[in-house]
């Protein structure tokens, strides 16, 4: 009789030969866990590696920031072609691995890990930046890259995939926003290729592209303060699919906010305001009806803290209900707080601008594209309201 087979215990092979199961492989390659907050998925696809740094077009002089080096796949094939490489890494694990990757090499004297957040480091000087971008630092990184007083002669940046289109979306597309209108303002965005995300470990949930990014440099330079313009931008793109004037003239948060701003630059500039409160005539002349019910999409900024329920629940009294089933207006309630003139001017000048200077008061932020915002910019300047 045969004996029966009796698996050894803590599931040791029967077998010095037998080959070690698939789970016990895995356990042993993997000399660390890799860490969520920090974003890694290792880029482990080797062809790709090679693609992204020769889309950089490397001179042998240049000195290469790497933003998140990982384990070193991309940071040995830079140092190929650059003279130089300075890798910026949050995770001391991780900086260790790139290190060893050229420990005993030539290789090593060109290479400066520097621990730490990329975005919160004061950077040197370098001409190009490769990087297989951390997800939650990436629009962050992008601006840190653009507004730096020498920027790169070009960047290679991997992003998810969503934020990647949205770098370079059109006027129109449907994920057109405040991201967009930025980055191409100030560089050059072209999308060099898609990358899945088999490509990476552990894998990510979504895929991944590359793009590249030219910063514009001496005279393509635009000479506006960065601030202004995202300011504006804000405004617009609370509510991308909302009219102008609807996203200026129908939110009392951006009134308000306009009004602060005027007064400081009349402050700054000796020019006297009229604080008297406006006659109720003049008041009512004021209240006009710009609201419009348009519903968030992708390229909204939500930068005013609206309030969007999610319980389900509707708490609308049965008076108001009974109105709109009927088809009657709601009446709104009147604001009792009087209006000053200077406030009133404030709205004036937003509407001059949005009506009579650019004409662009029925047009949408989204369909809009750079020389309408400039427009727009050049208007409200114009007529002392300002952003920064």
């Amino acid at each position: 009789m045969g004996k029966a087979n009796k698996s050894k215990r803590g599931g040791a092979s029967s077998s010095p030969y037998e080959r070690p199961s698939k789970q016990a492989a895995a356990a042993a390659n993997n000399v660390f866990k890799f860490s969520k907050d920090f974003g890694q998925h290792i880029l482990k696809n080797p062809g790709i590696a090679e693609t992204i740094v020769n889309k950089a077009n490397l001179k042998p002089t240049d000195t290469v920031l790497e933003v998140g080096p990982g384990t070193g796949n991309l940071t040995v094939k830079i140092l190929e072609q650059a003279k130089k490489v300075i890798a910026v890494e949050m995770d001391p694990r991780m900086a260790a691995e790139t290190t060893k990757r050229v420990q005993g090499k030539p290789e090593q004297k060109r290479l400066d890990v520097l621990l730490g957040d990329v975005i919160k480091t004061t950077l040197p000087n370098f001409d190009v930046c490769i990087s297989n971008t951390p997800y939650q630092i990436s629009s962050p990184l992008v601006f840190k890259l653009l507004s730096l007083p020498n920027p790169p002669r070009t960047c290679v940046l991997m992003f998810q995939r969503e934020f990647a289109l949205r770098l370079t979306a059109r006027p129109g597309d449907s994920l057109y926003c405040r991201l967009s209108v930025n980055a191409q303002f100030w560089a050059r965005i072209t999308h060099v290729l898609k990358v899945g995300r088999n490509n990476f470990r552990p894998p990510p949930q979504v895929d991944s592209s590359v793009v590249r990014i030219e910063p514009k440099l001496g005279s393509e330079k635009p000479n506006i303060s960065f601030e202004e313009w995202d300011g504006m931008l804000r405004v617009c793109f609370n509510r991308r699919n909302k009219t102008l004037r609807a996203s200026w003239l129908g939110n009392k948060e951006v009134l308000a906010m306009l009004e602060r701003n005027y007064r400081l630059w009349c402050a700054t500039n000796d020019i006297p305001v009229d604080d008297t409160v406006a006659d109720e005539e003049e008041d009512e002349i004021d209240e006009m009806e710009v609201d419009e019910n348009v519903p968030p999409t992708a390229g909204d900024e939500d930068e005013w803290g609206g309030i969007m329920d999610v319980d389900g629940d509707d708490d609308t009294p049965s008076f108001f209900k009974e109105m709109k089933t009927n088809g009657s207006e709601v009446p709104k309630t009147k604001s009792k707080r009087k209006k000053t003139r200077v406030a009133l001017l404030v709205k004036e000048k937003v509407r001059k601008v949005l009506e009579d200077v650019t004409d662009l008061a029925d047009k949408r932020s989204g369909k809009c594209d750079e020389n309408d915002f400039l427009r727009l910019l050049g208007g409200f300047n114009a007529e002392g309201i300002h952003f920064s």
